[in-house]
C-alpha cells in the first residue's frame, strides 16, 4: 500500500507538470499518511539529514568556480585552443564543440553550464558557416553530456555520498577514459555527417596563433591538474579542492585573462546560489523519497527480483542499463542517483562490479537522459538557444545516440576502461 501510494502519486504529479522535487516531497507525504504511525516531521528530518553532509559543500564551490571561469575568459581560451587543435578537420566547428567540451568539463563540472557556454559561442558561427540549425544544436547537446562524465563532476560527488563514501578521486579518475572515448566517437560521427553535407573546415591556424592559443589555455588547464591531482594525491579532499578551484579561478580571471569585471561578482554569486539551491533541494527531497523506499525494504525486494530473473552478470548489467536509461528519461540526475544507488549498488556488488565502475555506468546512463525526451535538460536548453522545436532537435539527435549507447556498452562490459586510471594511480 505504501509503495503503491508513493509510486502512483509521484507519477501522477509528474504527469501534471509538478516540479520533480515538489513531486517527491508530496508523494513522500502521501506515503507516510498510508503508514499511519509515523509523523510528517520525518520528511523534514530526512531532508535536512540528506544535505547535512560535508562532502556536499564541494557542489556550490564547483558551481561558483565554473561561473567565474565562464565569465572570466577561461572558456573562450579553451574554445580557441580547441580550434587550433581540430578546427581544420572537415566540420571544424562541430569538432571544436566536442573538444571544447572535453576541456570545459574539466573546469566546470556542469553539463548545462557547458552547453550554455558552447551554444552562445558556436551557434551563431555555425549558422553563419552554413551548418543546419538542428545539427548544430544536436552536436553541442550531445557533446555537453561529457560534463557529467569528465571530472570534476558534481553528480559524482552525489553518487559518492549515496554509495556510502566511494572515493571521489577514484570516480574522477574513472571518468577520464569514458569521456575521451565518447569525444572520439562523437568526432567520428560528425566527420561523416560533415563530409555528406559538405560542412566546411576552419582555416589552418598559423604557428604563431597556435602558440598564442596554447599559452592562453594553459592557466585554465592547470585548474584541472590542481583539482584532480590534489584529490588523488590526498593533498586535499574534494570539498577543499572545490574551494581551491574558486580561489584559483578568481586569480586567473582577474590577473591572467583580465576579463572578469569585479562589478559582476555579486551577480555571479547570486547565480551560483540559485543553482546550488535547486541542486540541494533536489537532493533533500530525494533523500526523503529514498528513505521511504528503504523503510519499506524496496532495495531488498528489487535485488531479489532482478537476481531471480537471471544469475548471469551479462544479463543483470543489461537489465540495469535498460532501467537506468528509462529512469534518465523521466528523472533529474541527482534524484535518480540518490534513489537508485541504494537499490542497485548491492546487486552490483553481489555480481562483482566495483562501486567505481558502477558509478561511471550510472553517469553515462544519466548523461544520455540529458538529451532524451520528455525531460532532457540539454534537449530543452539547446532547443531554446537554437530556436528550433524539441521534436526537430530530437530527430537530429538520433544519430548521436549511437556513440552514446556504444560507449555505455563498452564501459559496462569492459570495466578496465573505467578502472585503469584508478587502479594505476590510487593503489
Amino acid at each position: 500500500m505504501t509503495i503503491a501510494a508513493l509510486t502512483i502519486s509521484f507519477l501522477i504529479l509528474i504527469a501534471l507538470g509538478v516540479p520533480i522535487a515538489i513531486s517527491m516531497v508530496l508523494s513522500t507525504m502521501i506515503s507516510l499518511l498510508t503508514i499511519g504511525n509515523l509523523p510528517l516531521q520525518v520528511i523534514v528530518q530526512r531532508m535536512i539529514a540528506g544535505i547535512n553532509s560535508f562532502p556536499l559543500l564541494a557542489i556550490p564551490f564547483f558551481i561558483l568556480a565554473g561561473e567565474i571561469l565562464e565569465k572570466g575568459g577561461a572558456s573562450k581560451s579553451l574554445v580557441d585552443f580547441s580550434n587550433a587543435l581540430v578546427g581544420r578537420i572537415r566540420g571544424g566547428l562541430a569538432m571544436i564543440a566536442i573538444v571544447g567540451e572535453i576541456f570545459l568539463s574539466g573546469v566546470s563540472g556542469s553539463s548545462v553550464a557547458d552547453g550554455s557556454t558552447l551554444g552562445a559561442m558556436l551557434l551563431p558561427l555555425m549558422k553563419k558557416k552554413g551548418y543546419d540549425d538542428d545539427f548544430s544544436a544536436a552536436v553541442i547537446a550531445a557533446s555537453a553530456t561529457n560534463g557529467l562524465i569528465i571530472p570534476p563532476s558534481n553528480t559524482m560527488i552525489v553518487y559518492s555520498m549515496a554509495a556510502g563514501g566511494v572515493s571521489v578521486g577514484a570516480l574522477f579518475l574513472g571518468g577520464f577514459m569514458p569521456g575521451l572515448l565518447l569525444g572520439l566517437a562523437l568526432m567520428i560521427i560528425c566527420y561523416f555527417i560533415a563530409v555528406k553535407r559538405n560542412y566546411p573546415a576552419e582555416p589552418p591556424v598559423s604557428l604563431k596563433d597556435f602558440t598564442r592559443s596554447t599559452l592562453a589555455a594553459i592557466p585554465a588547464l592547470i585548474a584541472i591538474i590542481i583539482i584532480i591531482g590534489g584529490i588523488v594525491s590526498g593533498f586535499f579532499t574534494a570539498t577543499e579542492a572545490a574551494v581551491v578551484a574558486v580561489a584559483y579561478s578568481l586569480l586567473i580571471s582577474i590577473f591572467v585573462y583580465k576579463q572578469l569585471d569585479l562589478k559582476i561578482l555579486p551577480k555571479i554569486f547570486l547565480n551560483s546560489a540559485k543553482t546550488t539551491a535547486v541542486v540541494l533541494f533536489l537532493i533533500a527531497a530525494s533523500n526523503a523519497f529514498a528513505w521511504v523506499l528503504a523503510f519499506e525494504n524496496v532495495p531488498e525486494m528489487v535485488g531479489k527480483f532482478i537476481l531471480s530473473i537471471s544469475s548471469s552478470k551479462f544479463v543483470i548489467l543489461l537489465i540495469t542499463n535498460i532501467l537506468l536509461l528509462i529512469v534518465g528519461c523521466f528523472m533529474d540526475m541527482s534524484p535518480a542517483i540518490l534513489i537508485f544507488t541504494p537499490i542497485l549498488l548491492p546487486i552490483m556488488k553481489s555480481i562483482g562490479v566495483d562501486p567505481v565502475h558502477f558509478g561511471l555506468i550510472m553517469m553515462v546512463n544519466l548523461s544520455i537522459g540529458l538529451v532524451t525526451p520528455p525531460v532532457g535538460t540539454l534537449l530543452f536548453l539547446m532547443s531554446s538557444m537554437a530556436k528550433i522545436s524539441v521534436p526537430k532537435l530530437t530527430r537530429a539527435l538520433f544519430v548521436f545516440y549511437i556513440p552514446l549507447i556504444l560507449v555505455l556498452i563498452l564501459i559496462t562490459y569492459v570495466p578496465s576502461i573505467v578502472m585503469f586510471l584508478p587502479n594505476l594511480l590510487m593503489k
